[in-house]
């Protein structure tokens, strides 16, 4: 599974880069609202720090103007894939863009049959948002797991972006149902690392290590 980073802040993209394990970035107009810039700005930043898939999102609401927008957007750098939100004029404009060579990133799936919808409009990545059907009492992973399936059965190019992750438990369920990418935030990659275990064993060899030297 590959892993990205959910974050507009260079920062910590770089960090997390500096670990060897970063896959791509997304980002969101809330996340690039809160480094106080804009989209066109910071991709292009984001660019230059890494090599990979960056997200940015079109934010025009009908068919026409999220192409214009995604055209736009995908011309800043190569890398640039356009997140649209799943409805019908994003479906349209989803179709008219991957057939110009420009990736789509269907964001705000909440079901099975949107991904379905998106997949055959020809987006390149689904996310579907697994904290947020946590927060109203659905499982989140569950509908992961019947989107990926899905997919499997019918042999889509589309890959499943498992987003809106809120623990490492989200992570190692999108893992272990085969989702391509996992889309995760700073807190919960720094949490990943760590175990209970792996800190009082490193505190003991320390320990016993200073006792050697004696």
């Amino acid at each position: 599974m590959r892993i990205f980073i959910d974050t507009a802040n260079l920062d910590m993209i770089r960090e997390i880069n500096s670990w060897g394990i970063l896959d791509g970035v997304t980002t969101n107009p809330s996340l690039i609202a809160k480094e106080g810039t804009d989209t066109r700005t910071r991709v292009r930043e984001i660019a230059e720090i890494v090599d990979v898939p960056i997200s940015a999102e079109a934010m025009s609401l009908e068919a026409d103007g999220m192409i214009k927008e995604g055209r736009e957007l995908a011309a800043l750098h190569p890398n640039i894939n356009v997140k649209l939100p799943m409805c019908i004029s994003a479906l349209k404009a989803s179709k008219v863009l991957s057939g110009e060579g420009i990736d789509v990133n269907m964001t705000l799936i909440f079901s099975p049959q949107q991904a379905l919808l998106a997949a055959k409009a020809g987006a390149r990545y689904v996310s579907p948002f697994v904290g947020r059907l946590d927060d109203i009492g659905l499982y989140g992973t569950e509908i992961l797991g019947q989107i990926v399936n899905v997919f499997s059965n019918y042999g889509f190019e589309t890959e499943v972006i498992a987003a809106s992750i809120r623990n490492p438990t989200h992570v190692l369920d999108a893992a272990s149902m085969g989702c391509d990418i996992a889309t995760i935030p700073y807190n919960v990659l720094q949490q990943m690392v760590s175990h209970p275990k792996t800190d009082e064993g490193i505190q003991n060899f320390i320990k016993d290590y200073e006792k050697s030297k004696k």
